[in-house]
């Protein structure tokens, strides 16, 4: 997925757009596309903008041991 289309399936999450069941499904969507552990927690915890949670994200890198 590219920073756009990230974008807009955080707005749908924050939105609240669809079932409890849908909005489940875009947020493992969501998972399977950044590698960042913390996204979740930026949406639903932190006061950031859905373009915010998407650069935050996607600077994440993980260390490798």
């Amino acid at each position: 997925m590219d920073r756009i289309e990230l974008i807009d399936l955080i707005k749908s999450i924050i939105d609240a757009e669809g079932t409890d069941q849908e909005i489940e499904q875009k947020i493992y969507k969501l998972k399977q596309n950044i590698l960042d552990p913390q996204v979740t927690n930026y949406i639903f915890y932190d006061d950031l903008t859905p373009e915010q949670i998407v650069d935050k994200a996607l600077k994440y890198n993980s260390i490798h041991l």
